[in-house]
């Protein structure tokens, strides 16, 4: 386990560790229902980020132990962390790096069918209407100005650490997948064995 900026992080090995005897921590996956499809860590858990910030205190009651927040590469989970820790929740800690290091670490996978994640589809967005209004600009004066908003809120994205293009992307049919509410999320945290 790692320290940064004073929030406890685990790594992949730790994370492996702690659930080598099958009686770890509560592994909750923050990622839009889509992602979570195409791969998870076995035994975790979906709550998307959104859900999980709307339904915090319900959500409380069903979180009574150790709990690692998990998403692709660790910048949602920390957005989860801070809100469930403002409602009260202690013993929170982040998957350092996300299913992309648990991967590469060589942690096995729940696989399902494959779809692109969201940071990919914010680059095929941003990318295309950069593209297509620096372009189409050259014919209608001021249009380049779109491309210009494009790179100005991925800086902002990047300064603040939130995507609002990500944000809206997770709300389309592609990345929602099987509807994630409260009550779905309840009932499969009881379910726990």
């Amino acid at each position: 386990m790692t320290m940064q900026a004073d929030k406890p992080r685990l790594d992949p090995a730790g994370l492996r560790d702690l659930t080598r005897s099958g009686e770890g921590p509560r592994l909750l996956d923050v990622r839009t229902p889509g992602e979570f499809r195409t791969a998870h860590i076995p035994g975790s858990y979906n709550v998307p980020l959104d859900t999980l910030r709307e339904h915090r205190a319900e959500l409380l009651h069903h979180l009574d132990e150790d709990v690692i927040l998990i998403c692709r590469s660790g910048a949602r989970a920390a957005q989860a962390e801070q809100a469930l820790a403002e409602a009260g929740l202690p013993n929170l800690r982040v998957l350092d790096g996300g299913v992309v290091a648990w991967e590469s670490a060589g942690g096995p996978l729940t696989r399902g069918p494959e779809r692109w994640d969201l940071e990919r589809q914010v680059r095929l967005v941003a990318g295309t209407l950069v593209l297509l209004t620096g372009v189409t600009g050259l014919f209608v004066p001021g249009l380049h100005l779109i491309g210009t908003a494009v790179g100005a809120g991925l800086t902002i994205a990047a300064l603040t650490n939130t995507c609002a293009m990500g944000m809206l992307l997770s709300k389309l049919p592609y990345n929602r997948g099987p509807r994630t509410d409260l009550d779905t999320v309840v009932t499969a945290l009881r379910d726990t064995p």
